[in-house]
């Protein structure tokens, strides 16, 4: 490896490589970010040739100046030691509002500007003042549309799954997911209560979860997990761990989980039977879980695996998408995962794509195996939704074999 190193290093001493600009800037990020989502609306909005009369300048420099001390620090004490849940949804409100309002001030100050002035509408300081009114006017829509998309039920998106290896005897297999539902701070134990009402009208085989349950321990999110035990299934309802878990004592969920009823899948299988063929219910713990510290808590596919028939069709519950890889090698017939919310405030669905193989929806991974990526049924963080609107999965999982009970 080349040294990039402008110094010389000690005698016999390691040469440390010197960090790319943008490992650099990312370090940096936590510091970076909240500047850039409040100045740049702020310029954009009140300096950008609007020429507002100074006493309306001032007080919209002193709500922006409010709002990039006042989300952090916010931030800090509902997310940090303290864990105060109205901090926290101050701070993750602030955090979703000034994400929305620096986009759409980006986008309609580089766009919409130059369309004015093409059109010849105005002068500057007309054109400027109506770059001003549009940010605004889309933003509060976005935001009351959003926090809507976030509250409701939501809506179920069916999905047929054809998987070459499965008996015909398991053809027409219903199997729903619910995923990251992140109850926390706002306390959504009747939406809870309404999702599950939702997933028993579709008459599930296997119900499966697959992590995130809530931000916060299972003794202060009790009550609003506890309608997760009324939730049926003809067979069997599963469970694995997502990486907020590791964040809230994982334990804790594993152990309220197993008693609502639920099967914890900790790199662990069950068998499914129907129709003299058999499923493979395989679950393994978030990828974080190692690094985490808890004892025994790892992403353990091969074991897993331990003792199934390996002639036998698949279905792997793993948190976040980019356990396809190893899924993809051992030949696992369907992966079910959640963790990339869709984005859940648009565009921040390109950063996810940095980091996961797949943002939403079924995608082929090598030859045999398959990806299902929810969109997620609750929300993290900010109380919205902006083009990526949560989901209760029905996957109907189909045989290529024709059945021979006909």
């Amino acid at each position: 490896m080349t040294d990039t190193s402008s110094t010389r290093p000690a005698e016999g001493g390691a040469r440390a490589p010197r960090r790319s600009l943008p490992h650099r800037l990312l370090r940096h990020l936590p510091l970076i970010a909240p500047v850039l989502l409040w100045a740049v609306p702020c310029w954009v909005l009140l300096y950008a040739g609007q020429h507002w009369p100074l006493p309306g300048t001032l007080a919209g420099t002193v709500l922006f100046a409010a709002g990039l001390v006042g989300m952090p620090l916010a931030m800090a004490r509902g997310h940090g030691r303290r864990r105060q849940d109205r901090a926290a949804i101050v701070g993750d409100t602030l955090l979703g509002a000034s994400w929305v309002l620096f986009t759409w001030s980006v986008l309609l100050g580089v766009l919409l500007r130059p369309a004015l002035t093409v059109a010849g509408v105005e002068d500057g300081q007309g054109r400027a003042r109506i770059v001003t009114w549009a940010v605004l006017g889309v933003t509060a829509a976005l935001l009351a549309w959003g926090y809507a998309e976030a509250r409701r039920v939501p809506r179920v998106r069916r999905v047929d799954v054809e998987l070459p290896r499965l008996g015909a005897g398991l053809d027409g297999l219903r199997v729903v997911l619910v995923t990251d539902t992140h109850y926390g701070p706002l306390d959504r134990a009747r939406w809870s209560a309404r999702v599950c009402e939702r997933v028993n009208t579709l008459e599930a085989d296997l119900v499966c979860h697959t992590g995130d349950i809530a931000d916060g321990t299972a003794a202060q999110r009790r009550a609003q997990a506890a309608p997760l035990g009324t939730v049926r299934a003809t067979r069997a309802r599963v469970y694995v761990t997502g990486n907020h878990e590791y964040y809230s004592e994982a334990q804790g969920w594993v152990d309220l989980m197993d008693e609502l009823g639920w099967e914890p899948l900790r790199n662990r299988h069950l068998l499914l039977e129907r129709g003299g063929d058999t499923l493979v219910v395989a679950g393994v713990d978030d990828v974080t879980a190692e690094s985490s510290g808890l004892a025994g808590h790892r992403a353990h596919l091969a074991g897993a695996l331990d003792g199934a028939d390996p002639g036998l069709p698949v279905l792997l519950l793993a948190h976040q998408p980019k356990f396809v890889d190893r899924a993809a090698a051992a030949g696992i017939d369907l992966q079910l995962s959640g963790h990339t919310h869709g984005g859940q405030i648009w565009p921040f669905h390109h950063l996810v794509r940095l980091d996961q193989p797949a943002l939403a929806g079924l995608s082929r991974h090598g030859t045999r195996t398959l990806l299902y990526t929810s969109r997620g049924t609750g929300f993290w963080g900010p109380p919205f939704r902006v083009f990526a609107p949560s989901e209760i999965t029905l996957l109907v999982l189909r045989s290529p074999h024709p059945s021979t009970s006909s």
